[in-house]
């Protein structure tokens, strides 16, 4: 890492495309939740073809399709897992379905690409660990509130260019509307969301062990509650964890489905990077009260300070290395001991989760 002596940092040039047309086939199954849409349309900048989509609901197949006319709706599932021309399955079924889906793809010799959560259960977990090593394959996650949003992306480029020094603590929030009535009936089954550190937890955690550089943590202390929801006794609208890593760096977070109305955005989701020579703030969603347009971020270290505006100008490096990763059996978009050990800490931190009301 080499020590800071500018505040002129700059954004890397943006990822172009990882492969031509039609060399990358992949089909999305499972469109419970719309991540799914995000997660394609990446892969599809970054090169790749929507070639099939299989939900067993057809009414959510067709507003995919309005999304992406490109791909064919399989009359089941096993249409898509027998075509030896799809190279990956992207899937966003209900959270609890995502291991065994998993399981399922990789035995038909595809790479799998899950939403967050992957896993409602260390038991799930530990069978995907297996078939992955056994198969070879990838089973990569979509951590997108880091490698969906340009701040986020930029606050890891200018942590590896030692703009901060050695980062020692992050402090993540993760703040989201609930919009309890457009909700499908599983978000509200604790069985099948697995719980708010699991499910939106799991951002944070990813994101501390990436900005950190650490390849494991323990779960200090954790708390979840339903302070505004008893309409809804399976629901947590709040949830915190303390982390300490494996190199001494910490990190605290609150995830929470308590946003109010009058917020423009549906959640005013910040990152705070506390590091040895100065520290990073990144306001995602929004500036509240000043820019409704997202991808903030504060720079302050020995050299001064700096704002920067990052929507639009940084792009989406994972996706495009995601494919290549998948072509050429490399670890750049995200190893897997990573994607599986965010997992393993929020499935942990849910585990030990003090109930406090």
């Amino acid at each position: 890492m080499t020590p800071a002596t500018k505040l002129d940092y700059e954004p890397e040039p943006k990822p172009g495309r990882a492969v031509n047309p039609g060399e990358f086939l992949i089909a999305a199954v499972g469109l419970d939740h719309g991540h799914i849409n995000g997660m394609c349309e990446k892969l599809t900048e970054a090169g790749a073809k929507v070639k099939w989509v299989y939900d067993s609901d057809p009414e959510k197949v067709r507003a995919f399709q309005e999304k992406f006319p490109q791909a064919e709706a399989a009359a089941a599932k096993s249409d898509i897992l027998e075509d030896d021309e799809v190279q990956l399955v992207a899937a966003a079924p209900v959270t609890s379905a995502r291991g065994d889906l998993g399981l399922e793809v990789q035995e038909a010799g595809k790479h799998f690409f899950t939403a967050k959560a992957p896993f409602t259960t260390l038991d799930q977990l530990k069978k995907a660990k297996a078939k992955t090593k056994e198969t070879g394959l990838k089973w990569a996650v979509n951590y997108s509130e880091r490698v969906a949003v340009e701040s986020a992306v930029f606050a890891g480029q200018l942590i590896e260019k030692g703009a901060i020094g050695r980062v020692v603590q992050v402090i993540g929030t993760g703040p989201h509307r609930l919009n309890a009535p457009a909700r499908p009936p599983w978000f509200f089954e604790k069985e099948k969301y697995g719980g708010i550190l699991c499910d939106i937890g799991s951002h944070q955690i990813e994101q501390f062990l990436t900005f950190s550089g650490a390849s494991d943590a323990r779960v200090e202390a954790s708390k979840v509650a339903n302070y505004a929801n008893k309409k809804y006794p399976e629901l947590e609208d709040f949830g915190d964890a303390s982390l300490v890593a494996d190199n001494g760096a910490v990190n605290y977070f609150r995830v929470d489905w308590l946003t109010p109305d009058g917020l423009r955005s549906w959640g005013d989701g910040r990152t705070i990077i506390l590091g040895t020579e100065g520290y990073i703030e990144l306001r995602k969603n929004l500036n509240v009260a000043k820019e409704e347009e997202g991808d903030h971020l504060f720079l302050v270290n020995q050299q001064g300070e700096r704002h920067y505006s990052l929507r639009g100008r940084v792009g989406f490096p994972f996706y495009r290395n995601l494919i290549l990763d998948c072509l050429h059996h490399t670890e750049n978009a995200m190893t897997q001991d990573h994607a599986f050990k965010a997992a393993e800490l929020c499935l942990t931190a849910q585990q030990r989760a003090v109930r406090v009301e």
